[in-house]
């Protein structure tokens, strides 16, 4: 698997990140690189398909073991039983969002001075990695942040003043964690900000861009994909 290790900004150690690189750009030169957010199951096949789709669309993809403080290498399948989704949430629960976003700081870092990378850096994170995401965009200097069905938002709805780049949202109108009156709050506290958009699938459920996973939704993933594919390279170049 290829892969690179990144040191923590905290000087406690260094993390794997999962990489996947084009085979060409566009432009036929340097590549934008996307810092890819894992969901509670690590950096596991559906983060490595997607980064993968990201490399394929001419980008670097970057994804950062965001659970290495806990347990170095963590890959759960949500598909496989109780027991994955139980260990799942105990990594969540035990994670420290704060450090988290240093993690992935110091992901953007890294990923600026890649071989091959233009020094431009999105995130695109799924779940908690959609959590993540909102609070790269109000903390970090990524040039634009992805979220896809990101949760508890409508609790950080106060560090909106500090979204100084692009950031796009994509909600999950069925989506059992994020229920309706916390979408509407997401949706109404976002509303007019020069920087964030919103967009709302509302036949889909949770972990709707999730390849082969049980929600997986093709109409709902292919337009927040096209949308993100869009941003991306509008702002990555």
């Amino acid at each position: 698997m290829p892969e690179t290790k990144i040191a923590a900004r905290d000087g406690s150690g260094e993390f794997a990140a999962y990489v996947a690189k084009p085979k060409s750009t566009p432009s036929g030169g340097p590549a934008g690189a996307v810092v890819m957010i894992q969901e509670i199951f690590g950096v596991n096949g559906a983060m490595r398909q997607l980064s993968d789709w990201v490399a394929e669309m001419g980008f670097v993809a970057v994804a950062p073991d965001l659970f290495w403080r806990q347990q170095p290498g963590v890959d759960l399948d949500p598909d496989k039983g109780q027991g994955e989704w139980d260990k799942a949430f105990a990594l969540m629960n035990g994670m420290d969002q704060g450090k988290a976003v240093e993690d992935l700081q110091a992901a953007v870092t890294a990923a600026r001075g890649m071989e091959g990378a233009n020094g431009k850096v999105a995130t695109m994170g799924f779940c908690l990695g959609g959590r993540l995401a909102y609070m790269m965009a109000a903390r970090s200097d990524a040039d634009c942040n992805v979220s896809y069905y990101g949760v508890g938002l409508d609790g950080l709805l106060g560090e909106a003043g500090g979204i100084k780049a692009p950031l796009m949202l994509h909600i999950a109108g069925k989506d059992k964690f994020v229920p309706p009156e916390a979408q509407a709050k997401i949706v109404e506290g976002l509303r007019g900000h020069p920087k964030a958009e919103t967009h709302v699938y509302p036949w889909a459920d949770h972990a709707f861009s999730r390849r082969g996973g049980h929600s997986y939704d093709a109409r709902a993933a292919t337009i927040a994909d096209g949308r993100s594919a869009e941003l991306l390279t509008r702002v990555l170049g």
